[in-house]
Protein backbone atom coordinates (compact mmCIF):
# COMPACT_ATOMS: atom_id res chain seq x y z
CA UNK A 1 0.00 0.00 0.00
CA UNK A 2 1.41 3.47 -1.06
CA UNK A 3 1.86 6.15 1.94
CA UNK A 4 -0.25 8.54 0.01
CA UNK A 5 -3.70 6.66 -0.06
CA UNK A 6 -3.16 4.75 3.22
CA UNK A 7 -2.53 8.73 4.78
CA UNK A 8 -5.54 10.39 3.22
CA UNK A 9 -7.36 7.49 4.61
CA UNK A 10 -6.21 7.70 7.85
CA UNK A 11 -6.82 11.76 8.00
CA UNK A 12 -10.38 11.26 7.02
CA UNK A 13 -10.88 10.48 10.81
CA UNK A 14 -7.46 11.96 12.47
CA UNK A 15 -6.67 15.25 13.10
CA UNK A 16 -3.55 16.46 11.01
CA UNK A 17 -0.85 16.77 14.27
CA UNK A 18 -1.55 13.11 15.14
CA UNK A 19 -0.12 11.54 11.73
CA UNK A 20 3.58 11.53 11.22
CA UNK A 21 4.89 10.91 8.22
CA UNK A 22 8.47 12.58 8.22
CA UNK A 23 10.75 9.28 7.40
CA UNK A 24 13.32 10.47 10.40
CA UNK A 25 10.12 11.02 13.10
CA UNK A 26 8.51 7.08 12.18
CA UNK A 27 12.06 6.21 12.22
CA UNK A 28 12.02 6.92 15.82
CA UNK A 29 9.34 4.78 17.16
CA UNK A 30 10.52 1.78 14.95
CA UNK A 31 11.84 -0.27 17.31
CA UNK A 32 11.43 -1.05 21.64
CA UNK A 33 14.47 -1.77 24.18
CA UNK A 34 14.99 -5.67 22.73
CA UNK A 35 18.58 -6.18 21.27
CA UNK A 36 19.17 -8.52 18.05
CA UNK A 37 15.32 -7.93 16.62
CA UNK A 38 14.97 -6.79 13.74
CA UNK A 39 13.07 -3.64 12.96
CA UNK A 40 10.94 -2.52 10.08
CA UNK A 41 10.19 0.76 8.86
CA UNK A 42 7.02 2.15 9.16
CA UNK A 43 4.50 4.05 6.75
CA UNK A 44 2.95 6.21 9.01
CA UNK A 45 3.14 6.54 12.83
CA UNK A 46 -0.51 7.50 14.41
CA UNK A 47 -1.29 9.03 17.98
CA UNK A 48 -5.31 8.83 18.68
CA UNK A 49 -6.46 10.53 21.67
CA UNK A 50 -9.42 8.09 21.69
CA UNK A 51 -11.17 5.41 21.55
CA UNK A 52 -12.85 6.40 18.32
CA UNK A 53 -9.86 7.09 16.61
CA UNK A 54 -8.51 4.19 17.18
CA UNK A 55 -11.44 2.46 15.41
CA UNK A 56 -11.51 4.34 12.74
CA UNK A 57 -7.42 3.38 12.58
CA UNK A 58 -8.13 -0.32 12.26
CA UNK A 59 -11.32 -0.09 9.48
CA UNK A 60 -8.48 1.84 7.72
CA UNK A 61 -5.89 -1.37 7.56
CA UNK A 62 -8.48 -3.78 7.70
CA UNK A 63 -9.75 -2.10 4.45
CA UNK A 64 -6.66 -1.47 3.12
CA UNK A 65 -4.94 -4.70 4.59
CA UNK A 66 -2.27 -2.83 6.35
CA UNK A 67 -0.66 -4.10 9.48
CA UNK A 68 -0.89 -2.23 12.34
CA UNK A 69 1.93 -2.16 15.18
CA UNK A 70 0.77 -0.96 19.13
CA UNK A 71 2.87 0.62 20.95
CA UNK A 72 2.87 2.38 24.37
CA UNK A 73 6.85 3.92 26.18
CA UNK A 74 8.62 1.21 23.76
CA UNK A 75 10.55 0.10 27.05
CA UNK A 76 9.86 -3.51 26.08
CA UNK A 77 12.74 -6.07 26.08
CA UNK A 78 11.56 -8.94 23.74
CA UNK A 79 11.37 -6.74 19.96
CA UNK A 80 7.18 -6.99 20.55
CA UNK A 81 6.75 -3.19 19.81
CA UNK A 82 8.87 -3.03 17.09
CA UNK A 83 7.73 -1.75 13.69
CA UNK A 84 7.24 -3.99 10.15
CA UNK A 85 7.93 -2.16 6.68
CA UNK A 86 4.54 -0.69 5.63
CA UNK A 87 3.14 -0.72 8.76
CA UNK A 88 0.91 1.69 10.85
CA UNK A 89 2.67 2.45 14.15
CA UNK A 90 0.08 2.91 16.45
CA UNK A 91 1.25 4.85 19.69
CA UNK A 92 -1.22 4.81 22.37
CA UNK A 93 1.02 7.51 24.09
CA UNK A 94 -1.19 10.36 23.99
CA UNK A 95 -4.65 7.94 25.70
CA UNK A 96 -3.16 8.88 29.22
CA UNK A 97 -6.31 10.09 30.97
CA UNK A 98 -7.11 8.49 34.47
CA UNK A 99 -10.51 8.41 34.00
CA UNK A 100 -11.78 7.27 37.54
CA UNK A 101 -10.63 6.71 41.24
CA UNK A 102 -13.32 4.46 43.18
CA UNK A 103 -11.87 4.41 46.83
CA UNK A 104 -15.12 2.11 47.80
CA UNK A 105 -15.11 -0.53 44.71
CA UNK A 106 -10.94 0.25 45.01
CA UNK A 107 -10.86 0.54 41.45
CA UNK A 108 -9.11 2.76 38.88
CA UNK A 109 -10.07 3.59 35.53
CA UNK A 110 -7.29 4.67 32.81
CA UNK A 111 -6.71 4.66 29.20
CA UNK A 112 -3.31 2.69 28.04
CA UNK A 113 -0.85 5.70 27.81
CA UNK A 114 -0.69 6.13 31.60
CA UNK A 115 2.10 5.90 33.03
CA UNK A 116 2.76 3.00 35.96
CA UNK A 117 4.31 5.61 38.36
CA UNK A 118 1.32 8.45 37.58
CA UNK A 119 -1.21 6.00 38.67
CA UNK A 120 0.42 4.85 41.72
CA UNK A 121 1.00 8.61 42.71
CA UNK A 122 -2.32 9.26 41.70
CA UNK A 123 -4.13 6.16 43.60
CA UNK A 124 -1.83 6.67 46.91
CA UNK A 125 -3.82 10.17 47.15
CA UNK A 126 -6.83 8.40 48.10
CA UNK A 127 -4.96 6.13 50.35
CA UNK A 128 -4.83 3.31 47.85
CA UNK A 129 -2.07 1.10 45.81
CA UNK A 130 -1.89 -0.14 42.39
CA UNK A 131 0.80 -2.70 43.68
CA UNK A 132 2.48 -3.90 39.88
CA UNK A 133 5.98 -1.70 39.51
CA UNK A 134 7.77 -2.61 36.69
CA UNK A 135 11.78 -1.58 37.13
CA UNK A 136 10.66 1.17 34.14
CA UNK A 137 7.68 2.15 36.23
CA UNK A 138 8.89 5.50 35.76
CA UNK A 139 8.43 5.28 32.01
CA UNK A 140 6.53 2.19 31.18
CA UNK A 141 2.47 2.49 30.46
CA UNK A 142 -0.36 0.86 31.40
CA UNK A 143 -1.26 -1.02 27.95
CA UNK A 144 2.60 -1.85 27.52
CA UNK A 145 2.26 -3.49 31.14
CA UNK A 146 -1.23 -5.28 30.13
CA UNK A 147 0.25 -6.26 26.50
CA UNK A 148 3.30 -8.39 28.07
CA UNK A 149 1.35 -9.25 31.66
CA UNK A 150 4.51 -7.47 33.20
CA UNK A 151 5.36 -7.78 36.94
CA UNK A 152 7.76 -6.39 38.93
CA UNK A 153 9.51 -6.01 42.60
CA UNK A 154 6.86 -6.50 44.78
CA UNK A 155 4.82 -9.49 43.17
CA UNK A 156 6.47 -11.81 45.81
CA UNK A 157 3.65 -10.63 48.04
CA UNK A 158 1.52 -8.78 45.65
CA UNK A 159 1.11 -10.64 42.12
CA UNK A 160 1.28 -9.57 38.47
CA UNK A 161 -0.14 -7.13 36.44
CA UNK A 162 -2.70 -9.86 35.26
CA UNK A 163 -4.44 -10.28 38.52
CA UNK A 164 -5.48 -6.69 38.80
CA UNK A 165 -6.84 -6.45 35.36
CA UNK A 166 -10.79 -6.45 36.02
CA UNK A 167 -11.84 -5.63 32.63
CA UNK A 168 -11.01 -4.07 29.38
CA UNK A 169 -12.42 -1.89 26.33
CA UNK A 170 -10.50 -3.45 23.02
CA UNK A 171 -11.00 -2.18 19.53
CA UNK A 172 -10.54 -5.56 17.32
CA UNK A 173 -8.89 -6.07 14.22
CA UNK A 174 -11.97 -4.96 12.11
CA UNK A 175 -12.70 -1.71 14.63
CA UNK A 176 -15.31 -3.16 16.29
CA UNK A 177 -15.35 -2.45 20.07
CA UNK A 178 -15.17 -4.85 22.71
CA UNK A 179 -15.42 -5.12 26.83
CA UNK A 180 -14.88 -7.40 28.35
CA UNK A 181 -14.46 -8.14 32.07
CA UNK A 182 -16.11 -6.17 34.84
CA UNK A 183 -16.13 -3.78 37.82
CA UNK A 184 -16.83 -6.14 40.56
CA UNK A 185 -14.84 -8.05 42.94
CA UNK A 186 -16.22 -11.53 41.60
CA UNK A 187 -17.00 -12.62 37.99
CA UNK A 188 -17.62 -15.92 36.39
CA UNK A 189 -20.02 -15.18 33.23
CA UNK A 190 -18.48 -16.93 30.27
CA UNK A 191 -14.95 -16.96 28.81
CA UNK A 192 -11.96 -15.04 30.85
CA UNK A 193 -11.71 -12.97 27.55
CA UNK A 194 -9.77 -10.55 29.81
CA UNK A 195 -7.26 -12.53 30.99
CA UNK A 196 -6.71 -13.48 27.20
CA UNK A 197 -5.81 -9.88 26.05
CA UNK A 198 -3.23 -9.65 29.42
CA UNK A 199 0.18 -10.69 27.87
CA UNK A 200 -1.47 -10.81 23.96
CA UNK A 201 1.42 -8.24 23.16
CA UNK A 202 -1.28 -6.51 20.79
CA UNK A 203 -1.81 -9.44 18.98
CA UNK A 204 -5.45 -9.74 19.75
CA UNK A 205 -6.47 -6.03 20.05
CA UNK A 206 -5.61 -2.85 20.77
CA UNK A 207 -6.67 -1.83 24.64
CA UNK A 208 -7.96 1.39 24.88
CA UNK A 209 -9.49 1.65 28.25
CA UNK A 210 -8.47 -0.61 31.84
CA UNK A 211 -10.42 -1.02 34.45
CA UNK A 212 -7.74 -2.13 37.32
CA UNK A 213 -8.23 -3.54 40.80
CA UNK A 214 -6.62 -1.60 43.76
CA UNK A 215 -5.71 -2.44 46.88
CA UNK A 216 -4.93 -0.31 50.44
CA UNK A 217 -1.90 1.34 50.36
CA UNK A 218 0.26 -0.32 53.14
CA UNK A 219 2.96 0.50 55.69
CA UNK A 220 6.18 2.10 54.33
CA UNK A 221 8.07 -0.87 53.98
CA UNK A 222 12.19 -1.21 55.32
CA UNK A 223 13.89 -2.52 53.90
CA UNK A 224 17.24 -4.83 54.91
CA UNK A 225 20.31 -6.11 52.49
CA UNK A 226 22.04 -9.18 53.03
CA UNK A 227 25.35 -10.44 51.46
CA UNK A 228 26.47 -13.92 50.57
CA UNK A 229 29.77 -15.46 49.24
CA UNK A 230 27.78 -17.12 46.55
CA UNK A 231 25.13 -17.02 44.03
CA UNK A 232 23.61 -20.57 45.83
CA UNK A 233 24.19 -19.71 49.63
CA UNK A 234 21.45 -16.62 48.75
CA UNK A 235 18.79 -18.56 46.81
CA UNK A 236 19.55 -21.23 49.90
CA UNK A 237 17.58 -18.36 51.88
CA UNK A 238 15.67 -17.47 49.71
CA UNK A 239 13.94 -20.75 50.03
CA UNK A 240 14.17 -20.99 53.92
CA UNK A 241 12.40 -17.35 54.28
CA UNK A 242 9.53 -19.05 51.79
CA UNK A 243 9.12 -22.33 53.28
CA UNK A 244 9.26 -20.64 56.82
CA UNK A 245 6.00 -18.94 55.59
CA UNK A 246 7.32 -14.83 55.52
CA UNK A 247 5.45 -12.76 53.16
CA UNK A 248 8.02 -10.34 51.87
CA UNK A 249 7.14 -7.17 50.32
CA UNK A 250 10.12 -7.23 48.34
CA UNK A 251 12.87 -10.28 47.60
CA UNK A 252 15.24 -9.14 45.46
CA UNK A 253 18.77 -10.64 44.30
CA UNK A 254 22.16 -9.17 42.51
CA UNK A 255 25.19 -10.40 41.91
CA UNK A 256 28.65 -8.85 41.89
CA UNK A 257 29.07 -8.11 38.77
CA UNK A 258 25.51 -6.32 38.78
CA UNK A 259 26.50 -4.27 42.27
CA UNK A 260 29.67 -3.49 40.39
CA UNK A 261 28.21 -1.85 37.86
CA UNK A 262 25.71 -0.31 39.85
CA UNK A 263 28.45 1.12 42.07
CA UNK A 264 30.09 2.26 38.85
CA UNK A 265 27.52 4.09 37.37
CA UNK A 266 26.17 5.71 40.31
CA UNK A 267 28.46 5.56 43.45
CA UNK A 268 25.89 3.97 45.79
CA UNK A 269 28.67 2.45 48.06
CA UNK A 270 27.24 -0.96 47.63
CA UNK A 271 29.23 -3.78 48.79
CA UNK A 272 31.48 -4.95 46.18
CA UNK A 273 33.14 -7.66 48.35
CA UNK A 274 29.86 -9.99 48.16
CA UNK A 275 29.01 -12.35 45.67
CA UNK A 276 25.35 -12.03 46.32
CA UNK A 277 23.51 -9.10 47.56
CA UNK A 278 19.80 -10.01 48.40
CA UNK A 279 17.09 -7.51 49.39
CA UNK A 280 14.61 -7.83 51.45
CA UNK A 281 11.20 -5.88 52.63
CA UNK A 282 8.17 -5.88 54.84
CA UNK A 283 5.20 -3.40 54.91
CA UNK A 284 3.66 -4.67 57.79
CA UNK A 285 2.90 -2.84 61.06
CA UNK A 286 6.17 -4.04 62.61
CA UNK A 287 8.78 -4.43 59.80
CA UNK A 288 11.67 -4.20 62.19
CA UNK A 289 10.57 -7.52 64.15
CA UNK A 290 9.81 -9.23 60.67
CA UNK A 291 13.09 -8.07 59.29
CA UNK A 292 15.12 -9.68 62.15
CA UNK A 293 13.47 -13.24 61.33
CA UNK A 294 14.27 -12.73 57.68
CA UNK A 295 17.59 -11.92 58.71
CA UNK A 296 18.19 -15.23 60.76
CA UNK A 297 16.93 -17.23 58.19
CA UNK A 298 19.91 -15.25 55.60
CA UNK A 299 22.50 -15.97 58.88
CA UNK A 300 21.20 -19.59 58.90
CA UNK A 301 21.84 -19.85 54.68
CA UNK A 302 25.56 -18.42 55.71
CA UNK A 303 25.22 -14.71 55.16
CA UNK A 304 28.36 -12.85 55.56
CA UNK A 305 26.91 -9.51 56.70
CA UNK A 306 23.12 -8.43 57.11
CA UNK A 307 22.33 -4.77 57.60
CA UNK A 308 18.71 -3.21 57.91
CA UNK A 309 18.17 -0.34 56.58
CA UNK A 310 18.16 2.67 59.01
CA UNK A 311 14.98 4.36 58.01
CA UNK A 312 12.39 4.69 54.75
CA UNK A 313 15.26 6.79 53.03
CA UNK A 314 17.92 4.33 53.04
CA UNK A 315 15.84 1.42 52.49
CA UNK A 316 14.97 3.78 49.52
CA UNK A 317 18.31 4.18 48.11
CA UNK A 318 18.53 0.04 48.22
CA UNK A 319 15.38 0.04 45.93
CA UNK A 320 16.58 2.71 43.66
CA UNK A 321 20.06 0.82 43.18
CA UNK A 322 18.14 -2.43 42.21
CA UNK A 323 15.87 -0.57 39.94
CA UNK A 324 19.15 1.15 38.03
CA UNK A 325 20.45 -2.30 37.22
CA UNK A 326 19.52 -2.80 34.07
CA UNK A 327 21.01 0.64 33.03
CA UNK A 328 23.97 0.04 35.01
CA UNK A 329 24.64 -3.19 33.03
CA UNK A 330 24.11 -2.31 29.75
CA UNK A 331 26.82 0.72 30.61
CA UNK A 332 29.20 -2.43 31.39
CA UNK A 333 29.85 -3.11 27.20
CA UNK A 334 27.15 -0.84 25.87
CA UNK A 335 24.69 -3.43 25.04
CA UNK A 336 23.04 -5.86 26.67
CA UNK A 337 20.95 -8.67 26.15
CA UNK A 338 18.31 -9.46 29.29
CA UNK A 339 17.20 -12.76 29.46
CA UNK A 340 13.94 -12.96 31.69
CA UNK A 341 13.93 -16.71 32.64
CA UNK A 342 12.02 -18.08 36.02
CA UNK A 343 11.97 -21.13 37.67
CA UNK A 344 10.66 -22.58 40.67
CA UNK A 345 12.57 -21.35 43.63
CA UNK A 346 13.74 -24.42 44.82
CA UNK A 347 15.70 -24.15 41.34
CA UNK A 348 17.08 -21.10 41.73
CA UNK A 349 20.42 -21.57 42.74
CA UNK A 350 21.13 -23.89 39.69
CA UNK A 351 19.94 -21.30 37.72
CA UNK A 352 22.65 -18.86 38.84
CA UNK A 353 25.78 -21.77 39.01
CA UNK A 354 24.50 -22.34 35.36
CA UNK A 355 25.00 -18.89 34.18
CA UNK A 356 28.09 -18.26 35.78
CA UNK A 357 29.28 -21.94 33.68
CA UNK A 358 27.78 -20.18 30.69
CA UNK A 359 29.28 -16.91 31.18
CA UNK A 360 32.95 -18.69 31.53
CA UNK A 361 32.45 -20.88 28.52
CA UNK A 362 31.76 -17.89 26.49
CA UNK A 363 34.15 -15.55 27.98
CA UNK A 364 31.64 -12.65 28.51
CA UNK A 365 29.94 -11.06 31.79
CA UNK A 366 26.86 -11.95 32.36
CA UNK A 367 25.28 -10.16 35.90
CA UNK A 368 22.60 -11.70 36.98
CA UNK A 369 19.63 -9.48 38.98
CA UNK A 370 16.28 -11.53 39.98
CA UNK A 371 13.23 -11.43 41.64
CA UNK A 372 14.28 -13.83 43.74
CA UNK A 373 11.04 -14.27 45.55
CA UNK A 374 9.24 -15.48 42.58
CA UNK A 375 12.14 -17.62 40.69
CA UNK A 376 12.40 -14.93 38.18
CA UNK A 377 16.00 -13.99 36.61
CA UNK A 378 17.18 -11.32 34.34
CA UNK A 379 20.65 -12.55 33.48
CA UNK A 380 21.99 -9.81 31.44
CA UNK A 381 24.85 -10.32 28.90
CA UNK A 382 26.89 -7.37 28.42
CA UNK A 383 28.73 -7.42 24.64
CA UNK A 384 29.88 -5.16 22.23
CA UNK A 385 27.83 -4.98 19.05
CA UNK A 386 30.69 -3.79 16.79
CA UNK A 387 32.41 -6.62 18.00
CA UNK A 388 30.55 -9.99 15.16
CA UNK A 389 32.53 -12.98 17.27
CA UNK A 390 31.28 -10.99 20.16
CA UNK A 391 27.80 -10.35 19.62
CA UNK A 392 27.48 -14.17 18.48
CA UNK A 393 28.60 -16.03 21.41
CA UNK A 394 26.03 -13.38 23.31
CA UNK A 395 23.51 -14.26 21.53
CA UNK A 396 24.65 -18.38 21.82
CA UNK A 397 24.80 -17.74 25.99
CA UNK A 398 21.30 -15.90 25.60
CA UNK A 399 19.75 -19.10 24.36
CA UNK A 400 21.84 -21.51 26.34
CA UNK A 401 20.74 -19.67 29.08
CA UNK A 402 16.75 -20.01 27.95
CA UNK A 403 17.67 -23.90 27.40
CA UNK A 404 18.97 -23.95 31.27
CA UNK A 405 15.69 -22.41 32.27
CA UNK A 406 13.44 -24.97 30.71
CA UNK A 407 15.43 -27.86 31.94
CA UNK A 408 15.12 -26.25 35.60
CA UNK A 409 10.93 -26.74 34.91
CA UNK A 410 10.70 -23.41 34.56
CA UNK A 411 10.08 -20.75 31.61
CA UNK A 412 11.41 -18.42 28.76
CA UNK A 413 9.79 -15.02 30.02
CA UNK A 414 8.13 -14.20 33.08
CA UNK A 415 7.30 -10.99 32.02
CA UNK A 416 8.95 -9.75 29.27
CA UNK A 417 6.87 -11.28 26.82
CA UNK A 418 7.89 -13.12 23.84
CA UNK A 419 7.98 -10.78 20.59
CA UNK A 420 10.41 -11.17 18.01
CA UNK A 421 13.32 -12.15 20.25
CA UNK A 422 11.55 -15.59 22.05
CA UNK A 423 9.69 -16.69 18.90
CA UNK A 424 11.27 -19.84 18.50
CA UNK A 425 11.74 -20.59 21.96
CA UNK A 426 7.99 -20.14 22.42
CA UNK A 427 7.70 -23.04 20.26
CA UNK A 428 9.66 -24.82 22.12
CA UNK A 429 8.37 -24.55 25.80
CA UNK A 430 4.51 -24.66 24.72
CA UNK A 431 4.89 -27.70 22.06
CA UNK A 432 2.40 -28.19 19.10
CA UNK A 433 -0.88 -28.80 20.65
CA UNK A 434 -0.61 -25.84 22.55
CA UNK A 435 0.99 -23.64 19.35
CA UNK A 436 -2.03 -24.99 17.17
CA UNK A 437 -4.86 -23.74 19.71
CA UNK A 438 -2.92 -20.61 20.17
CA UNK A 439 -2.84 -20.17 16.60
CA UNK A 440 -6.73 -20.37 16.05
CA UNK A 441 -6.99 -18.09 18.85
CA UNK A 442 -5.23 -15.66 17.37
CA UNK A 443 -7.42 -16.45 13.49
CA UNK A 444 -10.22 -16.10 15.52
CA UNK A 445 -9.76 -12.22 16.43
CA UNK A 446 -7.08 -11.62 13.51
CA UNK A 447 -8.19 -13.76 10.41
CA UNK A 448 -6.39 -11.12 8.28
CA UNK A 449 -3.27 -11.24 10.42
CA UNK A 450 -2.70 -7.40 10.62
CA UNK A 451 -2.81 -7.26 14.16
CA UNK A 452 1.40 -7.25 15.42
CA UNK A 453 2.05 -9.73 12.62
CA UNK A 454 5.49 -11.67 13.15
CA UNK A 455 4.80 -11.64 17.10
CA UNK A 456 5.22 -14.72 19.43
CA UNK A 457 4.66 -16.95 16.49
Amino acid sequence: MAAGPLVDRLLGGLPAEAVLTDPDVTASYAHDMASFCPAGSPAVVVLPRTAEQVQHVMRTATELRVPVVPQGARTGLSGAANATDGCIVLSLTKMDRILEIDPVDRIAVVEPGVINAALSRAVAEHGLAYPPDPSSWEMCTIGGNIGTASGGLCCVKYGVTAEYVLGLDVVLADGRLLTTGRRTVKGVAGYDLTRLFVGSEGSLGIVVRAVLALRPKPPEQLVLAAEFASGAAASDAVCRIMAGGHVPSLLELMDRTTVKAVNDMARMGLPESTEALLLAAFDTTDPAADLAALGALCEEAGATQVVPAEDAAESEMLLQARRMSLVALEAVKGTTMIDDVCVPRSRLGELIEGVERISEKHGLTIGVVAHAGDGNTHPTVCFDASDPDESRRARESFDEIMALGLELGGTITGEHGVGVLKKEWLAREAGPVSMEMQRAVKRAFDPLDILNPGKLF
